[in-house]
């Protein structure tokens, strides 16, 4: 089946303006990055493929944007940095990121799910 979606438009005196998921996904991973507590995002399979073969690092690696009925759903990837409270972390994330976006592009945000993929645990020198 075909995606029908069609990216949201504004409309302004002098042309259109149309944002792309990848500058969403670029908005939050920056916010998740700045976030208290989380170490990075992570990558997955596809990302590290990309990596490998075409020598390429994606930005918003860690970051799935979804587009439903004019609102958005983020689903972010991460790693939590050992000795933070992971539901404060993920509560602290959802709040950055959301306002960010809403900030940033004036799109609203109906979700942001976060899934905490592991804790990085620094050895001691």
């Amino acid at each position: 089946m075909e995606n029908d979606y069609q990216e949201p438009t504004y409309d302004t005196e002098i042309g259109d303006i149309k944002i792309d998921d990848e500058v969403i996904a670029v908005c939050a991973a920056n916010a998740t990055l700045s976030t208290t507590g989380v170490h990075a995002l992570a990558g997955g399979v596809s990302n590290q493929i990309s990596k490998t073969i075409l020598r390429k690092d994606i930005v918003s690696k860690g970051i799935k944007v979804t587009r439903e009925d004019e609102v958005l759903v983020l689903d972010v990837f991460i790693i939590v940095k050992f000795g933070f409270r992971i539901p404060d972390v993920a509560f602290n994330l959802q709040k950055n990121i959301s306002g960010k976006i809403r900030e940033m592009t004036d799109m609203e945000v109906s979700a942001v799910n976060v899934h905490v993929q592991g804790v990085d645990i620094e050895e001691e020198e």
